[in-house]
Formats: C-alpha cells, structure tokens, sequence
C-alpha cells in the first residue's frame, strides 16, 4: 500500500485538467484503517467521464499504457450514470463509499431510476461532496459512489469505505 500512496502524490495531479474527465478519485482502503476496516487492502480510482471518448482518450493514452507496463492489465469497469450530483469543494473529500447491489430479475428499472436519483440528493443535503448512482444492465447491478468531506455518517453491510488520496479535476475548479 505504500507504492499505491506514493503513487497516487506522485502520479494523482497528472490528470487534473484531463479532457472530459469530470472528475478522478484515487481511493485506497487497509485493513486497518483510521476509523473503519477493509475485508482487505484495495486501490480503487473512481472516475466520472463527461462523455465515453474522455475515458477511450484515457485507455488510449499513454498514462494508461505506463499503469499497465508496471502494474497488469485491469478489468475497467463501466457503468451507466443514472445521475450525478456534485458541489463545487470535490477536492475536500477524503473519504468515499461505493455500494454495489444486484438488480433482480423483473424488477420495476423506472422505479428504481427514481430512488437513485433521490439517494444521491439525499447523500448531498446529508453533507456528501459528491453523489453518482449507476448501473450496469451486462451484470444487472446498480451502483451508488458518494465522496464525503469526513468518515461518512452511515455505513452498510454492503458498502465499501475508502480514504481519498487525491480528486483529479478540470483545471479552473
């Protein structure tokens, strides 16, 4: 995990200002954390994309080229934004949370459409800098990233918690 904080001071301002990208959050999470516990160790960059040729430009690139040289080619997970609502402070954040759930089969997709939108304005009026809800028809599962100024006030059985090392974003913010 050392490598991955180094990293991310060294190599996390290299993307502010990146064409397209709303914004990056270079997230880690230890098994022994400051305020909370990972199931394990994890490095966890969560981007939002303007529109699908910032992250093609991305993967494209040669910053991408230089991640898969010293470290593997990842699984790059991607996901449908159902709504995101962000505040102008992102570069406050310090820590993040991420839910997964799956979709059952038949599920009313509307209605569930309309209770992402309301939890992230409600992550937002609870204090959260950032709030995106997704989901993801290839696996049916949906998705919701918050970014929190402090430890977030609620956590689930399902939700994993991480510290944010860096948020990259559009120069000018």
């Amino acid at each position: 995990m050392a490598v991955i904080d180094r990293r991310i001071r060294e190599k996390g301002p290299l993307l502010d200002g990146f064409p397209r990208l709303r914004f990056k959050a270079y997230l880690a999470a230890r098994k022994q954390d400051a305020g909370f516990a990972s199931a394990e160790n994890l490095y966890a960059p969560f981007y939002l994309w303007d529109e699908p040729e910032g992250i093609d430009d991305f993967l494209s690139g040669p910053g991408f080229a230089a991640v898969t040289r010293d470290f593997g080619w990842p699984s790059v997970q991607t996901w449908l934004i159902r709504h995101a609502e962000l505040t102008a402070n992102l570069s406050a954040a310090t820590h993040a949370t991420r839910d997964i759930r799956p979709v059952a089969a038949h599920s009313d997709l509307a209605s569930q459409r309309e209770s992402a939108i309301a939890e992230t304005r409600s992550a937002i009026q609870a204090g959260a800098l950032a709030a995106v809800a997704a989901f993801d028809p290839t696996r049916w599962a949906t998705a919701s990233f918050t970014l929190w100024p402090k430890l977030p006030p609620v956590a689930t059985e399902t939700m994993q918690i991480y510290t944010v090392g860096h948020v990259s974003l559009p120069h000018g913010r």
